[in-house]
């Protein structure tokens, strides 16, 4: 809020909504769709796995990716905890109509494999919205 204050909420200034890190710094990232509505121009998908074990923290970022001593990494999109449906269900009802990109990053799987899978974990929730409101369909 404060960089779009500092710049005089200038159109031109829009926002790379990515999960993977909302969810290492405790950002609900759904939230953050609804809050920035207006500024969202890009969409990318990574996904974090917290191991909140009591002992594992975001302090444990200096370790290697992959490393159990740390309390998460970025994982193929699908396999860690970004809430990916109810993240697609605000995007689409706040009419965002941008690019969508996957950025693949997994220590513990080749890309080749990952990267596929990722793109179709989310295909699943990248669906058009109703045109009819619930009530509406049962006047009929």
């Amino acid at each position: 809020v404060r960089t779009l204050e500092a710049i005089g909420h200038r159109e031109a200034f829009g926002l790379n909504w990515d999960p993977s890190h909302f969810m290492w710094q405790g950002i609900d990232p759904v939230s953050f769709i609804w809050d920035f509505k207006d500024r969202i121009y890009h969409v990318d998908c990574k996904d974090t796995k917290l191991r909140p074990t009591g002992r594992n923290t975001v302090l444990g970022s200096h370790l290697p990716w992959g490393d159990p001593r740390r309390g998460w990494d970025f994982v193929s999109a699908g396999r860690g905890d970004v809430p990916w449906e109810s993240s697609f269900r605000a995007l689409t009802a706040i009419g965002y109509d941008g690019p969508i990109s996957i950025e693949w990053e997994d220590a513990g799987m080749d890309r080749l494999h990952g990267a596929p899978e990722a793109l179709a974990a989310l295909k699943k929730f990248d669906f058009p919205a109703s045109n009819t409101s619930f009530d509406a369909a049962f006047k009929q």
